[in-house]
């Protein structure tokens, strides 16, 4: 019998850090499992045909909201090429409703809800086995003569007996490499499924510092922590963020997720001697509106949080992605304004602007009537509209988004944009407003564009906006030339000269 692990992942980059798992807790079983990873941009054929050839007896599938709806078509069609294939889900996107779930979707055969090791790993030894003895399985949902069986929730594992998934596969190297310390989360953002699992198990500091080491030995290109909140206890933070400096490789680079008011001045201090590159923090500040955060059970000290990211770029040896979520409770088009306003003025890095979405198991989820939420009704659940925001402004927020990504997250448009914002708008909501406005009415969304052609598409903004501001064309040039010099290689700054301005 052969079991295979896959996945659809988002993109080529990332790696799915379950899959692994799974095959390291199966160690009586793994001579009888290999692992595949695809992305959801591969074609639904290309898929269809390398999972089918190969002549699996079990498929299992790591599902989540970016990929569930093209896994259940690709298994669907792969039941019907091959009846006796028995396929299995596992992850959030399906640990919840498993009956209603199953009962709608006849070709899967089991799933696995919460954390899959031990489960997955006694699964794969009965079914090697030969045995249909599912029954004491617990956290496993099964269907067997067209009847569903749900054996009871598996208890929280203690996480320090999961074992290093690396050590038995190789580190591919051009892929980001996750790694967790820690499971859980001691907040309660009602829109984060980890908010059901408020204890926090952590792997202790030598078993922590024993599998970095095996990364920088390795020096690999990234290492991005999924714990939630890393900096959650602040003592544990320092100790393995000094480790990872004092051993620095000068190749790895670490992304954590942190809480931007608990950095302390300790941490601060211990992050100037960093070496740039070594770190990348993601900062949730997700709004400025208190009543929003209050009604997601979220805390937070905005101007402690503000003051820590200005003196993190002070420092500037870290990269700093900040967060906003459009759609929270009480957030409306002025408020999102102001929260928008605010953040942008931190001067992260990046400024990543996502929208609320209404994932199984998350308690906003149950809260759709009182904030009158309409959402879709498949993955990812992003929400349409809510007595906050109609749909048309979040359309307008979406717009928004398109050109905050092209300009400011893609980068190479810095001083075009400094100067845009304080010569041209009230704010940067307003310029980020105003250009989207621009960029769609004049039909750019419509295809996508090279880098290039963005700089020829800000002079044309400029140029329609010279009729409320004389003269801004030619200085709006100018800092577009600096700009490309800065970022564009000096072939590309001679094939846009040839080219010239103009949008052909």
């Amino acid at each position: 019998m052969k079991i295979l692990l896959t996945t659809l992942n988002s993109k080529y980059v990332h790696s799915n850090l379950a899959l692994k798992y799974l095959y390291a807790s199966a160690e009586k079983s793994r001579n009888s499992i290999d692992i595949l990873e695809f992305t959801i941009n591969n074609e639904e054929d290309y898929i269809y045909t390398e999972l089918l050839r190969k002549s699996y007896d079990v498929i299992c599938f790591s599902s989540y909201i970016w990929n569930v709806e093209k896994t259940l078509n690709l298994a669907e069609n792969l039941k019907k090429a091959k009846p006796e294939l028995k396929i299995l889900l596992g992850g959030p996107e399906v640990s919840y409703d498993v009956i209603p779930f199953m009962s709608q979707h006849k070709f899967i055969d089991f799933i696995i809800s919460g954390e899959g090791e031990a489960a997955f790993s006694e699964l794969a030894e009965t079914l090697l086995s030969g045995m249909q003895e599912f029954e004491k399985i617990r956290g496993l949902t099964y269907r067997m003569l067209g009847k569903i069986y749900v054996n009871p929730p598996a208890p929280l594992l203690s996480f320090e007996s999961v074992p290093f998934p690396y050590l038995n596969l190789v580190c591919e190297e051009d892929k980001v490499m996750y790694y967790e310390s820690s499971r859980g989360c001691p907040f309660q953002c009602s829109y984060c499924l980890s908010s059901v699992d408020r204890k926090v198990r952590t792997l202790s500091m030598e078993r922590v510092k024993s599998d970095l080491s095996y990364f920088i030995y390795k020096r690999v290109k990234q290492v991005k922590f999924i714990d939630r909140t890393f900096n959650w206890d602040r003592k544990r933070c320092f100790e393995i963020m000094k480790y990872l400096i004092t051993s620095d490789n000068g190749v790895t680079n670490f992304h954590f997720e942190l809480c931007g008011d608990l950095i302390d001045e300790d941490l601060l201090y211990l992050l100037s001697t960093a070496r740039p590159g070594l770190f990348q923090f993601e900062i949730g500040v997700q709004s400025t509106n208190e009543s929003a955060l209050r009604a997601c059970n979220r805390k937070s000290d905005f101007a402690k949080l503000a003051e820590n990211v200005k003196r993190l770029r002070e420092i500037n040896n870290i990269h700093l992605h900040l967060d906003l979520i459009a759609g929270l409770p009480h957030e409306d088009y002025p408020s999102f304004r102001i929260s928008f306003n605010e953040v942008y003025s931190l001067k992260g890095h990046q400024l990543q602007l996502g929208f609320l979405k209404l994932i199984k198991g998350a308690p906003i989820r149950e809260q759709v009537e009182e904030h009158e939420y309409v959402y879709r009704g498949r993955a990812p659940y992003e929400i349409i509209s809510s007595k906050y925001l109609s749909a048309l402004s979040l359309i307008r927020l979406k717009k928004i988004e398109k050109l905050l990504d092209l300009y400011y997250n893609r980068g190479g448009f810095h001083k075009t944009l400094d100067y845009a914002i304080e010569s041209l708008a009230e704010t940067p909501f307003d310029f980020y407003e105003e250009l989207a406005d621009y960029y769609y009415l004049k039909g750019f969304q419509h295809k996508s564009h090279k880098k290039e052609d963005l700089y020829r598409i800000f002079l044309l903004y400029a140029g329609w906006k010279e009729r409320f501001t004389p003269n801004i064309k030619d200085h709006i040039k100018e800092l577009l030339i600096l700009d490309m010099q800065e970022t564009l290689n000096p072939e590309a700054i001679k094939k846009f000269e040839r080219k010239g301005w103009e949008i052909l």
